[in-house]
């Protein structure tokens, strides 16, 4: 009996030896498979990985001369039938190809390579809704998938490179695979390749116009990546076919937000909280946009009504903390902490209540404590959030390089001379929701939000140029007039969609963009630039107490914090060289001390006439979106100057990377 067995099992280890040799050489495998043949002639497993090594190997004919006649002996396996579609589709025999998938796929309804290979002939044939109802069965087979499954669990770890790489791997093999190409848009995205990972999305929707899964995680990429107008497009191709669809009902509402609509974005929400009452994420998403809107009440309500479905629900405890205003009981105090206690917490969660409890410490005055929050949030999001305070320093090397006055004065005149933007940079927290509350107010001016579209443009060129040249800001240096101008108009066109009023100016409050002055110079010359500019340990702790969504990735450690401030004061004193008098720097605390000189000094900067109502600004009823948002509807006050102070003792690190710019603030700094 073991005689009799031993042969069979060594067949079997050389059968799983040779499919294993299939997936990395098909030449071996063609050879180890041959080599069983001539143990176990007409064995129909060996049959089948000599004429799959035969195919990879690009012996096209000599493949179908074994699979031919072994799916007649097999009419029952669907491996055989796949096999068979491949290598018939690879013959240019699409109609033989078709009925070998068809019956491949119908023998066994999960085979994920059956669907795919279907849907690629099908295309080919010219039958493109034949091919998308197919996609969508692969979609459905590939969930299955292991090759996708090691990738799958990758992703949910959110560990990026081994999901890039297996990705990578299964794509050069089966590059019109959509799950896998949606997939590496989700790594690409967590990367913060943006444009990489559209690209990808933009190719999985072009092999599956019906794969809505993909065309939903698009339009919210698009909209995160600032082109709401096209993410709408999207969003309402999904909703043609899916009008009651929550979720991308929510989106809309997103996307509306983003395009300035807060109250069709609050008529959304509302109701799809009539239909779905019990969905606390919508609570809490209703209640940011009645926040935006300034229904500060009505939104506490919302987040309120969140937390009592999912008491651990983090973001909105922090969401309420975020209003700046709100004060938590002691009784929230303690399920807060009691929520912190908690083994099975979501990181996610931790985070937004190690900063909400921080925030209800710092109300009460227990300041060790409340930095001991703060800081604990802070290294949570720093894991996941990495940032490299070389490689911003490195950055600011190149920018002063390439930004000389000689570079700015053999391009005078070139770019689009539209004076319309007003542009408000610094750093987070340091008073750009006031000074745009302030010229928002203003009769001839029309306040928008942090848009992301600078930062766009030159996501976009450094895509351009990967393979090809220089990346930002080097590659500004090769933009010739024609170049710049139609950067500039594009800028202009973009964000067309934010201008609501018709007023001749508009603002444009993304902090980040001191990054970008250079290129903001060159395609738009003629647009003002604001600085606003607060005591170093004012803005950095104040940034290190915000939790930030997104985009600061600097303000978890207190030490990058400082760098990063330092990096920031250098450069934009190196602009202050290159373009004098070019730049209006407005210092927080001078706006608070002395209100009417500064925004007077601030209105003529910017060629605009004085009017009353700028010093009223509180009174302003539009949205706001930032974590000032309370702060900016009430009448300036000094109490948050010195605030900081209650944190002195524990601000070492940030004290120590800010070196000398502590004693040096506000004069220019002596030794950059």
């Amino acid at each position: 009996m073991s005689k009799a067995a031993e042969p069979t099992g060594s067949l079997s280890v050389a059968l799983g030896h040779a499919q294993r040799l299939l997936e990395r050489d098909a030449r071996l495998a063609a050879a180890q498979a041959a080599e069983i043949l001539k143990v176990a002639p007409g064995h129909p497993h060996a049959q089948l990985i000599l004429g799959a090594a035969l195919r990879i190997a690009g012996q096209t004919q000599a493949a179908l001369e074994l699979l031919e006649p072994l799916a007649r002996e097999q009419p029952r396996a669907a491996a055989v039938h796949l096999e068979l579609g491949a290598a018939l589709g690879e013959a240019g025999r699409g109609p033989e190809a078709i009925t070998a998938l068809r019956r491949a796929v119908a023998l066994k309804p999960d085979l994920a390579d059956g669907w795919r290979l279907l849907a690629d002939q099908l295309d080919a044939a010219g039958d493109l809704a034949g091919a998308d109802l197919t996609r969508a069965r692969y979609i459905k087979a590939a969930t299955h998938d292991p090759r996708l499954l090691e990738a799958a669990a990758a992703l949910v770890a959110n560990d990026l490179p081994v999901a890039q790489a297996r990705l990578a791997a299964h794509l050069q093999r089966f590059p019109t695979d959509i799950a896998a190409l949606r997939m590496q848009a989700e790594v690409a995205a967590r990367l913060q390749h943006i444009v990489d990972a559209l690209r990808l999305l933009e190719r999985c929707l072009e092999l599956a116009p019906g794969f809505d899964a993909a065309r939903h995680n698009y339009a919210s990429l698009l909209n995160r990546s600032g082109r709401a107008e096209a993410a709408l497009k999207q969003i309402e191709q999904l909703l043609a076919k899916a009008p009651r669809d929550p979720g991308h009902r929510s989106l809309l509402a997103a996307i509306l937000a983003n395009l300035g609509s807060f109250d069709e974005t609050v008529r959304v929400y509302e109701e799809l909280l009539k239909e779905h009452p019990g969905q606390a994420k919508i609570w809490m998403s209703y209640g940011h946009a009645l926040r935006t809107a300034g229904r500060q009440d009505d939104s506490v309500s919302a987040y309120r009504r969140a937390i009592s479905m999912v008491p651990t629900l983090g973001e909105a405890y922090w969401s309420l903390a975020n209003l700046k205003t709100f004060r938590f009981t002691d009784e929230e105090a303690r399920v807060m902490r009691a929520a912190l206690g908690r083994k099975d917490l979501a990181d996610e969660d931790r985070v937004h209540f190690e900063f909400a409890l921080g925030k209800t410490l710092e109300d009460a005055g227990s300041y060790e404590d409340s930095f001991a929050h703060y800081a604990a949030g802070n290294a949570l999001r720093r894991r996941s959030h990495p940032y490299s305070a070389d490689d911003n320093a490195d950055l600011i090397r190149r920018l002063k390089e390439l930004f000389t006055a000689d570079f700015f004065a053999a391009r005078a005149g070139w770019g689009c001379p539209t004076p319309d933007p007003i542009f408000i940079v610094g750093l987070p927290r340091a008073g750009s929701t006031l000074l745009e509350q302030i010229l928002a107010s203003h009769s001839l001016v029309e306040g928008t939000m942090e848009l992301p579209d600078v930062p766009r443009i030159v996501h976009e060129l450094n895509a351009r140029a990967r393979e090809a040249g220089p990346r930002f800001p080097e590659l500004l240096a090769g933009l010739d007039r024609d170049a710049l101008h139609a950067l500039g108009a594009g800028y202009l066109e973009s964000t067309r969609v934010q201008r609501k009023t018709g007023a001749p100016f508009f603002i444009d409050k993304n902090p980040n963009n001191w990054l970008y002055l250079g290129l903001i110079q060159l395609m738009l010359p003629n647009a003002r630039i604001i600085d606003a500019r607060r005591h170093p340990l004012a803005c950095g702790f104040s940034c290190f107490k915000q939790h930030f969504a997104r985009g600061q990735s600097f303000t978890y450690d207190l030490e990058d914090l400082g760098r990063y401030y330092r990096d920031y004061i250098e450069l934009m004193a190196h602009f202050e060289r290159t373009l004098p008098n070019r730049i209006h720097r407005v210092l927080y605390e001078s706006m608070v001390a002395d209100t009417e000189s500064e925004v007077r000094r601030l209105l003529a900067c910017c060629k605009l006439p004085f009017e009353a109502g700028c010093l009223r600004f509180y009174d302003n009823p539009r949205a706001v979106r930032t974590a000032s948002s309370e702060q900016v509807r009430q009448p300036i006050f000094d109490e948050g100057l010195e605030h900081w102070r209650n944190y002195e003792p524990w601000l070492g690190p940030l004290k120590e990377a800010l070196g000398p710019l502590l004693s040096e603030y506000p004069a220019a700094p002596a030794t950059i």
